[in-house]
């Protein structure tokens, strides 16, 4: 179950990127789409650079993706719990 809530996050995560992403470019009309040059630098930057050294602002947007993910688990962390009365 927890799992299966994760995953859905994960997906709604992409979701969000993904239609971020096609509204930076161009689609061809043959269907392929073009994505500009000062996207593809930098996100070719963030894609080999470690989280600390990422500017405030990208960390900011990654700090907004994990809240998401965050959020499932504090949702879900009773089943994880002792419940009173159960056996140490």
């Amino acid at each position: 179950m927890l799992r299966e809530k994760l995953a859905a996050v994960q997906h709604a995560i992409w979701m969000h990127w993904m239609k971020y992403m096609f509204t930076c470019g161009t689609f061809n009309p043959d269907g392929s789409w073009t994505m500009p040059a000062e996207k593809v630098d930098r996100w070719r930057r963030q894609m080999v650079t470690d989280f600390a050294d990422l500017t405030l602002q990208e960390q900011k947007s990654d700090y907004e993706q994990a809240d998401k993910v965050c959020m499932v688990l504090e949702q879900n962390l009773w089943a994880f719990m002792p419940q009173a009365g159960d056996s140490e």
